[in-house]
């Protein structure tokens, strides 16, 4: 088997794939690349087994066959070559020979028959949405999925598609985020976790992609399809927790603020905060915002005053400065509102502009309890 390609051709499509594979792999076939080759078309798959990502590329030949190489030795091969065409020869002797116009490497090959399949998605509901809208939903929420491996729904964020509108969902019981689309529909109702890592690599491939993708997905599998790409992944299994019910309905006190102004008052201020709880302190009454923080073993201590618009009563709340941090970092927006209850009901904080047409973020904080 043999086929020319362009070297930078291919190492872009293969940098895409090389994502998914782990640096330690239970399969030792795992660290391959399998390329199949059926005349001009060449497809090159990755996997970790709980995901399979495949792309097409067009070659020259008129030859077929499959063969595995080995994918941390190409991709550090390929890195070096300025742009010209390469030329893949696979030998008798269990080697793939790659000429390029200066040298020849020859790299060790195992069988493509060895490769594990991608799971096919029988009786499939489908979905199609465009890939910088999916982008902004995973970064808008991915980060506030969860860690923990008691709690797998937790660690995932969770698709919920109905007839009006497309929402995305992440918690770690400590912060909550809610991504809502009304401006997309799905054809019927349907619920499902995603896994964070192939969300990451969906996230960094379709930023800024204006091109449809097609979501596939059943009880334990969703498939995304898009240019030449797809992308087949096992789902979380397990119900998500009932997000609806966390979030305070009766919020009086409202704060409107400079995002800018405020995220690095909390930067700063959070530095003088206890290491082990990041806890500062909010005390808003008429239209100034007081930020303070205080490290009691340390003796050190900061405080400083911010002019918001403010409706309410006077309150007083605390607040992990990390997760704040983290929120105000995410939203794009110029000023942000934080609604409260009571000190020790969650704060929800949202964007007040930069907002798409049927966009919009809700983003939930729990407070945490303040010592006197």
């Amino acid at each position: 088997m043999k086929f020319i390609v362009s070297s930078s051709y291919l190492l872009k499509q293969l940098q895409v794939l090389g994502g998914i594979i782990n640096n330690n792999n239970t399969l030792p076939i795992l660290d391959n690349f399998l390329f199949e080759l059926d005349k001009n078309s060449l497809k090159v798959s990755a996997s970790d087994l709980e995901t399979t990502i495949t792309s097409k590329l067009n070659v020259e030949s008129n030859e077929k066959g499959a063969v595995c190489i080995p994918a941390r030795l190409l991709l550090d091969t390929l890195k070096t070559f300025p742009e010209q065409p390469l030329t893949f020869t696979v030998e008798d002797n269990h080697t793939v020979e790659i000429s390029s116009s200066s040298g020849k490497y020859a790299l060790a090959y195992a069988d493509g028959e060895d490769f594990p399949n991608a799971i096919e998605l029988k009786e499939p509901s489908a979905t199609k949405i465009q890939g910088d809208i999916l982008a902004t939903a995973i970064s808008k929420t991915i980060f506030a999925a969860g860690n923990d491996d008691l709690r797998p729904v937790m660690s995932g964020v969770f698709f919920q598609f109905s007839t009006e509108e497309l929402t995305f969902v992440a918690t770690d019981a400590h912060k909550l985020v809610k991504y809502t689309r009304s401006d997309v529909k799905a054809s019927e109702t349907a619920e499902f976790i995603m896994p964070k890592k192939p969300l990451n690599l969906l996230k960094g491939i379709l930023a800024g992609s204006e091109e449809d993708i097609t979501i596939e997905y059943n009880e334990s599998n969703a498939k995304f399809t898009f240019e030449n790409t797809e992308m087949v992944c096992r789902l979380i299994d397990g119900k998500y927790p009932n997000y609806e019910a966390v979030i305070p309905k009766e919020n009086p006190n409202k704060l409107t603020i400079d995002r800018n102004q405020f995220l690095n008052s909390v930067r700063r201020v959070s530095i003088f905060s206890n290491k082990t709880t990041h806890q500062i302190r909010l005390k808003i009454a008429g239209a100034e915002l007081n930020v303070s923080a205080e490290d009691i073993d340390y003796s050190n201590k900061a405080d400083e005053r911010l002019t918001c618009a403010y409706q309410g009563d006077d309150i007083q709340i605390g607040f992990n400065s990390r997760f704040l941090t983290e929120m105000l970092n995410n939203l794009t927006s110029d000023e942000v509102s934080l609604e409260m209850s009571l000190p020790n009901r969650a704060g929800i904080l949202t964007p007040v502009d930069g907002l798409d047409e049927g966009e919009q973020v809700t983003m939930l904080v729990m407070p945490v309890m303040l010592n006197n």
